[in-house]
């Protein structure tokens, strides 16, 4: 049975730890690119990566959606260094994110997704655009995001 999963940093593509690349490295089946989606949440910079926090006052993340095998699961919370029932600066929960998409119009589709636990944010601090991959480029190019 095939798993919806929404990414929004490291694990787009194009990214440090783009998933087309992790899977082809593990010999693992291809994820497939569903379209560009958004879920609820703010993103916070803790330089390298980011971190997704849950928000409910109408912020939204950008990133990307992929239908994935089960296998590819363990190796995303490998990536994201979750492991059930122990403290993780990352999560895996359950979203309702919304594609974008022209000839779908704004879908919604049940995905899982890596936020962080809000108590281990740190000094991270917060992203004002909704796009991590815009938030980095504008940094390395001295722009704002």
């Amino acid at each position: 049975m095939s798993i919806y999963v929404f990414v929004y940093g490291t694990l787009r593509a194009g990214e440090i730890n783009d998933l087309a690349q992790a899977v082809a490295k593990r010999g693992l089946p291809a994820a497939r690119l569903v379209g560009a989606a958004s879920v609820p949440g703010i993103l916070v910079d803790f330089g390298n990566w980011p971190g997704l926090i849950p928000v409910a006052d109408g912020r939204r993340v950008r990133g990307e959606v992929y239908l994935v095998e089960p296998a590819l699961i363990a190796l995303m919370d490998e990536i994201e260094e979750y492991v059930p029932g122990q403290p993780c600066c990352f999560v895996r929960r359950e979203i309702i994110a919304r594609l974008e998409s022209a000839e779908r119009g704004n879908t919604e589709i049940r995905c899982q997704y890596y936020p962080i636990d809000p108590a281990l944010r740190g000094a991270a601090t917060d992203i004002a655009g909704e796009d991590w991959i815009a938030h980095r480029h504008g940094r390395t190019t001295g722009g704002t995001s």
